[in-house]
């Protein structure tokens, strides 16, 4: 059977409702008459995801070139399937000893009430994933609620069509659809997905797209978990090597075109090192764009964020910001363009508030670090904040007085590829995490089971007619606290 034919037959038409609540219909009733999969199931199943992407990388990688007009295979090799497969290696590596129950404490069970915590699959799992990293987005979510023991639907982004035809025949290929299915198709089928009775919804993308999945989930009373993005700050630190940090960060400002939730939106700079900085910025930005016809790397997706940014620059430059670009033209028929810096932007610019996405670097003057920290607190948390320089008071007072998902220090996004720990947002930019022990927790119900071997029954002490032991005791206890807290307060002076 022919790709397009096996995907036809197992993805068939959802643009219709109906056929959308069929699929979770029939992965809800497989997954309470199986109940929660093995150990050795998931593991099959995380290692036929892997299978899916590591047999198929270069065909998903040219899919995607024709999705964005130009993107290099090394990209997609990195970022859509070599970037992700720790994750998952480790995922199922460990799978086991994270499913182990939990014991809270031993002393309870010396009580008399023995506890244990037990770890549930959720049910089925809705991923809503975005369209500049579309396959490594779905899969590496969709990986970690297949370890939690939870079946699984992907609504891939219609703004890279080749690619979500390609995965979606992979995956018919690879998995039953009551394990794992994807739905493809515009906004209303967007909507149509979000409104759907899952056990929990997982969505990368913009805040703005954000909020309507969680509004639309909450009708539903179903959890949501956001990875969104934001305007990432970066601050190079008065003794930071400001010609090496502005090549730093610019190639990171370029990084996938600039088409990254981590990019560095704008970045705060020695007043009088600012010259330096740009013209170390450009010089690094130049020979990015040498490696394909002046421009950088990889095209922006659509006509529509080619145009979103083209005017975010105007927008700047009509308004007085100062435009230094590497000395090549927009070309809009490819949808390249150069990568540029922008300096004197102010706030009532567009660009000092929208994520840009694209590659383009607002570049601000500082004198103390109590202003880049007061500027950055009075705005949405980001994503992620760098700081660029020694790890000294200075960075200490940054770290404490700002919030954003993570940090990272003289580099990018390392805070997100570390998968030992949590990856998310805060406040605007997300909520809820994921990446190793992260993912499956957030996909698993904690459960908590109790015991009693008490010579009493707790709602015969809060019932009446109450023991006469009850109101004494209690009001003891209560006093005894009472009295420790001001032990405690009269300690501290």
């Amino acid at each position: 059977m022919s790709p397009d034919r096996q995907y036809r037959s197992a993805v068939a038409d959802h643009s219709e409702n109906a056929g959308i609540r069929a699929m979770l219909d029939a992965q809800r009733s497989d997954f309470l008459k199986c109940g929660p999969p093995s150990a050795a199931r998931r593991r099959d199943r995380i290692d036929r995801l892997i299978l899916l992407l590591t047999e198929n990388v270069d065909e998903f990688s040219e899919a995607l070139c024709a999705d964005f007009g130009n993107r290099p295979h090394v990209v997609s090799l990195i970022s859509e399937v070599g970037g992700i497969l720790p994750d998952l290696t480790l995922t199922r590596r460990r799978l086991e000893r994270w499913m182990r129950p939990e014991h809270p404490t031993r002393l309870v069970s010396l009580l008399g009430v023995p506890t244990v915590v037990e770890k549930k699959p959720l049910g089925v799992v809705g991923v809503i994933g975005p369209w500049n990293f579309p396959v490594s987005l779905v899969a590496q979510p969709a990986a970690s609620a297949l370890a939690a023991g939870n079946r699984v639907m992907i609504k891939f982004s219609e703004v890279t069509p080749r690619a979500a035809n390609l995965f979606a025949a992979k995956v018919a290929r690879y998995f039953d659809p009551t394990e794992l299915a994807v739905v493809i198709g515009g906004p209303d089928v967007g909507a149509a997905f979000s409104a759907l009775p899952f056990d929990h919804i997982f969505f990368t993308g913009s805040p703005r797209v954000g909020a309507l999945v969680a509004s639309t989930a909450a009708k539903n009373l179903v959890p949501v978990t956001l990875e969104l993005g934001g305007k990432n700050p970066a601050v190079v630190a008065h003794d930071g090597d400001v010609p090496a940090m502005a090549r730093r960060i610019m190639a990171a400002r370029l990084v996938n075109g600039g088409q990254v939730c981590l990019c560095p939106d704008y970045v705060f700079v020695p007043r009088d090192r600012l010259g330096v900085f740009v013209e170390s910025a450009l010089d690094g930005a130049r020979e990015a764009a040498t490696a394909y016809d002046g421009y950088g790397l990889v095209s922006l997706v659509d006509d529509m964020n080619f145009q979103r940014v083209a005017t975010l620059i105007d927008d700047a430059r009509r308004r007085g910001a100062t435009v230094h670009d590497v000395g090549t033209p927009f070309d809009r028929p490819r949808r390249r363009i150069p990568p540029t810096v922008l300096v004197g932007v102010t706030g009532d610019m567009d660009i000092a508030h929208e994520e840009v996405f694209g590659p383009v670097l607002s570049v601000l003057p500082y004198d103390t670090v109590e202003e880049v920290c007061d500027y950055i607190a009075a705005r949405p948390a980001p994503l992620a904040a760098y700081w660029y320089g020694k790890t000294g008071p200075s960075f200490d007072h940054f770290r404490e007085r700002t919030t954003s998902g993570g940090i990272t220090v003289n580099d990018f996004a390392l805070h997100c590829a570390i998968i030992a720990g949590p990856f998310g947002g805060v406040g605007r930019s997300g909520w809820g995490a994921y990446h190793g022990k992260a993912g499956f927790d957030t996909f698993t119900h904690h459960r908590t089971v109790t015991k009693s071997r008490l010579p009493m029954s707790l709602a015969r002490l809060i019932t009446p007619p109450y023991p006469a032991v009850v109101r004494p005791a209690v009001s003891g206890y209560i006093r005894f606290e009472r009295y420790r807290a001001m032990r405690r307060r009269k300690r501290r002076g």
